[in-house]
């Protein structure tokens, strides 16, 4: 909660700047000073570039931006700068839609899509917590997505609408109702959560936007304060004294009443110009639509200061001109703040496409009627207004752009690994028998305990040849583009835990992949020119064994195109630096080890959480049963028995007319045979016509010690309660013979809530 007394960026590392990295910090700091606008880090995998950042930012002492083209890249970038900056406000900001469906409209069909979404409370509370911070604090390092650059609140009106409480200082008590009220805060003295307050006597609670646990109490005496109390909101333990705190608004587009007033009468006057135009066109319909939707916005606005899809008269509420470019997070900074863009090559072509998606459905709702034309400037900034907001930028990529190398004053190499490591070699390899040679490689890894992964060209050869695979034995999963991202990093943690030893992929490269159990990269139809097999992206793929020292690429190809060469040759440049550089310096090259570290806290709100699986309903619904991690870890040779199991309690409930319970254990089928390979999943057989009168299944699990709670090989399981819920192994009264009650059960700990 608190900030360091000097507000000055402290680094904390167990580890000094190695290899290239003095190098390229002292120039990329020096180039800073000197006032560059536009610098590079060309750094190659595992060089360390997310520490040079850091000790760049220790060095400069300035506010600090961080934009990655993707949220799990963002989520793994914040938790890096948490554990060099623990003492500085490191925060986080990317789209707090866990699903969103922007409003649209179709002509063709006369098809209108309301706007539909769903907040992810916590990136709201986070996106609340960076942009307070901004205004109070110099320390501040923020990682964004791209969504940064999209239209927010103006930063003047949300610090002039701060509630400010200071200990001793005379005020009204009910004037610091109203002002709560003012900037969103809703009173509710029953359900106190995020952006309410409550009310007792000459005590006010208030729970701030951007606090997760704890709220601030102020007691009054008469019209002085009193005190102010950081509280726990669940305990109401007092954890601290504060002489001053700030409530920042529960709303990025809250305004002052003076600017409100004048937002209304602007709406007003351009829904009348706007009327009379479809009206001379004898556009009737779409007139009526939008004086009927504007004006209840409208009123709305007069009496709560809200309405649904406020957004789209952001420009009157700030007060911009049309055409103006919206206020975005980068407002927030201070003029003299640094920006890095993480894997610009990528990062950038997407901060330039964002404004034209948007302008062409936003044009399309105006012209039938469904918004005022101010709706369009609610959008994104266009990329030069980014460009003119950006102070000072260093572009950080191992395959830098078109752009950064053209703007860039100077690029700065890093090609040296800390570690000692060297790229890996690259062999070319034909395309006759390659999947036959691939499947020996994996096997000399998978004998080592090292990973592999496997690029393709297309998801149906991803598909097949996971399937092939699966059929020899092998196991391995396949990463597409419909899992998302939060599911991704759970495989991407199971592949280094070893639940699995082959990932199958098309473009694995954009993941940003840090796996240094990976020992063999195969490119498969490497000579198939396009983006996948672009120089740019064939260096990038490479880079995913370069943290291994046993690291390794096979490109199977019948002939080396000009992409392959260009990559082969960079790759062979760097590797024949760091060859020389460890002969030089003495160094033996060592594979890097990095704890498998749970990336998912953040990444849980930087995501969209998907619904919970059938293998999480089934083995994390009390305490006391197997964990997920568990159960995937099954012995080989118990879990074909497992899932025969679980298929014969599947089809007896199908029989006894349980059907979502069949189906959750089907769903659990398809999961755990995916992750095992056992064979294709199949679904649920038709189950059978149920008898007249369908036998009970009562409480009741798998054969063993009843009531001790005990695994079958007598081992006790945490928690274990005496149980009367239905479970996986649940039975029909007197329908289990003798002999089977002395049968081992693999799934007694499982159950279905």
């Amino acid at each position: 909660m608190g900030k360091p007394a000097d507000g000055v960026f402290k680094l904390k590392a167990d580890y000094s700047p190695q290899g290239d990295q003095p190098k390229a910090i002292a120039a990329l700091t020096e180039g800073v000073r000197q006032g560059m606008r536009h610098q590079t880090l060309l750094g190659v995998t595992g060089s360390g570039k997310t520490f040079t950042m850091a000790q760049v930012i220790q060095q400069v002492q300035r506010p600090t931006l961080v934009i990655a083209h993707n949220k799990t890249l963002a989520a793994q970038l914040c938790a890096e700068f948490k554990e060099f900056f623990p003492d500085n406000a490191v925060e986080y900001f990317v789209s707090y839609y866990d699903y969103y469906q922007p409003e649209a409209y179709v002509p063709q069909s006369d098809t209108y899509i309301e706007k539909d979404s769903s907040i992810n409370d916590e990136i709201d509370k986070l996106r609340h917590s960076a942009t307070a911070a901004l205004l109070e604090r110099r320390d501040v390092i923020i990682v964004a997505s791209v969504s940064c650059i999209y239209g927010l609140g103006s930063p003047e009106d949300y610090h002039l609408m701060m509630v400010s409480l200071r200990e001793g200082m005379t005020c009204d008590r009910d004037e610091v109702l109203r002002r709560l009220v003012d900037i969103q805060y809703n009173r509710n003295d029953m359900n106190f959560t995020r952006g309410t307050f409550r009310v007792r006597g000459d005590v006010v609670e208030i729970f701030p936007v951007s606090f997760t646990e704890e709220a601030i109490r102020v007691e009054f005496f008469g019209d002085e304060i009193e005190r102010i109390m950081e509280i726990d909101t669940l305990t109401g333990e007092i954890l601290g004294l504060r002489r001053h705190v700030a409530i920042f608004p529960a709303s990025h587009y809250v305004t002052t009443p003076e600017k409100l007033e004048a937002a209304l009468r602007g709406i007003e006057e351009e829904l009348e110009v706007q009327l009379a135009q479809l009206k001379a066109q004898n556009k009737l319909l779409e007139a009526q639509r939008l004086e009927q939707r504007t004006r209840h916005d409208l009123e709305m606005l007069r009496e709560i200061g809200f309405c649904t899809g406020i957004e789209n008269y952001s420009r009157h509420l700030t007060g911009r001109r049309p055409g103006e470019a919206p206020f975005t997070l980068l407002d927030f900074f201070p003029k003299d703040f640094l920006l890095f863009v993480d894997e610009s090559h990528m990062t950038i072509p997407q901060i330039r496409g964002m404004y034209e998606g948007d302008f062409s459905r936003k044009t399309t709702l105006v012209e039938y009627g469904f918004r005022l034309p101010s709706a369009i400037d609610n959008r994104p900034l266009r990329f030069p207004e980014f460009e003119a907001r950006v102070n000072q930028a260093i572009y950080v990529s191992a395959t830098p752009g078109p752009y950064e190398l053209e703007h860039s004053q100077q690029i700065v190499e890093q090609v040296i690994r800390p570690t000692g490591l060297v790229d890996p070699e690259v062999e070319v390899r034909p395309v006759k028998g390659q999947i036959d040679d691939l499947l020996e490689e994996i096997r000399l890894r998978v004998a080592r305990q090292e990973r592999v992964l496997v690029t393709t060209l297309t998801k149906k050869m991803a598909e097949d040849l996971t399937t092939y695979l699966q059929e020899l034995g092998i196991k391995v999963r396949y990463l597409h583009s419909d899992i998302d991202t939060l599911e991704r990093m759970i495989i991407l943690r199971d592949l280094r835990l070893g639940v699995f030893d082959v990932l199958v992929g098309i473009n694995l490269l954009r993941e940003g992949l840090d796996l240094p159990e990976v020992s063999l990269v195969a490119i498969l139809d490497a000579d198939k020119e396009g983006f996948l097999r672009s120089e740019r992206s064939l260096i990038q793929t490479i880079g995913r064994a370069a943290r291994n020292v046993e690291g390794r690429v096979l490109m199977y190809a019948d002939k080396v195109t000009a992409s392959m060469q260009k990559a082969i040759d960079e790759t062979n440049r760097r590797r024949q630096l760091q060859m020389d550089y460890n002969q030089r310096h003495g160094i033996t090259p060592a594979t890097v080890t990095k704890a498998v570290r749970e990336v998912l806290e953040i990444t849980r709100a930087a995501e969209s959480i998907q619904p919970e699986t059938a293998l999480d309903r089934v083995a994390e619904g009390t305490a006391g049963y197997l964990t997920r991690q568990q159960i995937i870890e099954l012995p080989l040779g118990e879990r074909r028995q497992f899932i025969a199991d679980l298929e014969r309690d599947m089809q007896e409930a199908a029989r006894c007319l349980e059907f979502e319970r069949a189906a959750v254990m089907r769903d659990l089928l398809i999961e755990l045979k995916g992750i095992w390979g056992i064979g294709a999943a199949r679904p649920a057989d038709k189950p059978e016509k149920a008898p007249e009168k369908a036998a009970v299944i009562k409480p009741g699990r798998r054969a063993g010690n009843k009531s001790t709670g005990q695994k079958s090989n007598g081992q006790k399981i945490a928690g274990q309660k005496n149980t009367s819920k239905r479970g996986v192994g649940s039975k029909g009264a007197g329908t289990r013979d003798s002999s089977q009650k002395q049968k081992k059960a693999k799934v007694q700990s499982v159950q279905i809530e």
